[in-house]
Order: C-alpha cells, then sequence, then structure tokens
C-alpha cells in the first residue's frame, strides 16, 4: 500500500495538480458525468439528505440542488488537487478574506480566538489562504489519516502557506501556547459516537453536534468567530466572519452549539448547492434516554 500511494501521489495527482484551471474545469465537466450521470457516487445518500432537509420543497427542486451540488463537488475535487502546487500568488488573487478587521480587533485586544466554519464551499483553498491577512496565528484543528503518507502531505499541502495543523488528538495543546492565535473548528462533522455530543435540530433533522468549539470556548474563554466562504464564480472564493460570541462562559448550556449551527444552517438554506451532501451527516439517532445538561 505505501508504493501505491507514493504512485498515485506523484504519478496522479501531482501531475493533474500542475495543469492550468481552464484544464482542470475541463476535467471537472468529464468528472460530473462519471460521478453523478455515471456510476451515481453516493447519489442515494445525498437526495435523501437534500430530501429530508427540504421536506417543503418538490421533488423536481431536490433534484436541481442535486445537479448544482455535483458540478460544485467535481469542482471541488480539482480545486483541491491543484491546492497541492498553486502559488502563493495565485492563492492570493483567487481568494480573499473581506473583513480582517474583524478578527483584528481581537488580537489588538491580546485575546486568541475561535474561528467557527463548515464544509461549505471550498475550505482547502480557505486553509491556504487564511493565514497570512489576519494577525493571529492560525490553527486547525483536524482528524489525523491511518494513513501516515497522505497525512503527511495533507499537513504540508495545507500548512505550506501558515496554517499549522493540530491533530485532535492532542487539541488542548493549542490552547495552552503563550502566542496569540486563531483555532479553525469544522462544527459540521458527525460526531465518533453520538453519545459524545449535544442533540439539537439542524435543516430540519434530529442532530448529533460536536460539542469541542463550545466547550473549549468556554475552558479556556475564547471569542468565537463564525465566517463564511462565499462562491464569487468558478475558482474564486471570499472569506466572510459574520459573528462573534465574545463572552463565551457567560452564555448557557449549548447556546454556542446552537448559534453556530444556525448560521451555518442559513448559509446552507440560502445557497444549498455549496455544502456537502456526500457526507452521512445523519447516521445516529438520538438516545431515548439521553439527558442533556
Amino acid at each position: 500500500m505505501g508504493l501505491l500511494n507514493i504512485l498515485l501521489y506523484y504519478g496522479l495527482l501531482i501531475p493533474v495538480s500542475w495543469l492550468p484551471f481552464p484544464v482542470l474545469y475541463l476535467l471537472s465537466d468529464g468528472l460530473y458525468l462519471i460521478l453523478y450521470k455515471g456510476i451515481g457516487y453516493r447519489r442515494k445518500v445525498v437526495f435523501k439528505n437534500i430530501s429530508n432537509s427540504f421536506p417543503h420543497k418538490s421533488h423536481e427542486e431536490h433534484l436541481v440542488i442535486e445537479r448544482a451540488f455535483y458540478r460544485h463537488f467535481c469542482d471541488l475535487i480539482v480545486e483541491s488537487i491543484k491546492v497541492f502546487t498553486i502559488s502563493h500568488q495565485e492563492v492570493k488573487q483567487r481568494f480573499k478574506v473581506i473583513n480582517p478587521e474583524f478578527i483584528d480587533r481581537f488580537f489588538d485586544k491580546g485575546q486568541s480566538v475561535i474561528i467557527a466554519g463548515g464544509h461549505y464551499n471550498n475550505w482547502e483553498l480557505f486553509a491556504v489562504a487564511i493565514d497570512e491577512p489576519v494577525k493571529h496565528k492560525v490553527m486547525a484543528l483536524y482528524k489525523a489519516f491511518k494513513n501516515k503518507f497522505l497525512d503527511q502531505k495533507m499537513q504540508s499541502s495545507r500548512g505550506k502557506y501558515g496554517l499549522e495543523m493540530i491533530s485532535t488528538k492532542v487539541a488542548k495543546t493549542a490552547f495552552q501556547r503563550e502566542s496569540l492565535h486563531a483555532i479553525i473548528f469544522g462544527v459540521d462533522q458527525s460526531p465518533s459516537k453520538s453519545s459524545n455530543c449535544y442533540w439539537g435540530t439542524f435543516l430540519n433533522q434530529d442532530t448529533p453536534m460536536i460539542f469541542g468549539t463550545e466547550k473549549y470556548a468556554k475552558e479556556f474563554d475564547y471569542p468565537v468567530l463564525y465566517g463564511r466562504i462565499n462562491k464569487i464564480k468558478r475558482g474564486h472564493y471570499s472569506w466572510e466572519f459574520t459573528e462573534a460570541i465574545e463572552e463565551p462562559k457567560k452564555t448557557g448550556y449549548g447556546e454556542i452549539t446552537q448559534r453556530i449551527h444556525s448560521l451555518l444552517e442559513k448559509d446552507i438554506i440560502a445557497k444549498p448547492e455549496y455544502w456537502l451532501w456526500s457526507h452521512k451527516r445523519w447516521k445516529y439517532k438520538r438516545p431515548v434516554d439521553l439527558v442533556q445538561q
């Protein structure tokens, strides 16, 4: 497996990554025909997620969202491959932080922060673009791959322009540093166990929500900043900070978790094709004997 990974990385991913964007989008168009029209990659999962999330929309409206999602998803695949070799200059041309002053004011007050967001639009391009425009040192928590070769390549790719990747296994060490930093949390992943989460309603469904953002925000008194990735056009995005929970210790149990999911939900409802519908987000059921604090 080790040799196969090396061959796939250097023999396929890197050569494709060097292709110019117009050629990559031709590949994306072909990939759409294969994944959506051909093999139907996770179509049952995608359609079920969309139809359950928008029960008041018609079957045809669900299909419109589904088709738009697969077109964006294929763009996301080729754009993520491009990240392996994309130049710093091209990153700055294709990804803009609209309002860095929103987060910089916390730096000026001597506060580290948490940045909360979802798998919406192109988070891979966001990873290589976010560190330079803001004053904080930016870190991202992630679940390490079992494949050490791919894990190392992913870390080096995302971190080549400043972002530091921190395994969730040692998440607390990131909060114990003395420097002013911003720690990124992806809030919309499915928790590994339904018992270690907060249960709420998200996109019209009973949903287990990862509680780490709220847990660490309260423990270390870090303001929580929510942000959105906007798609301007194919291959061009922007990041916009939209809200801050500035005094996390004064919030009630679950309030932060519910608030950031509500903000993400609002973005998804506005432009649903840009969220990751292929993820098995609702694979757990709420325990019947659950009592939340």
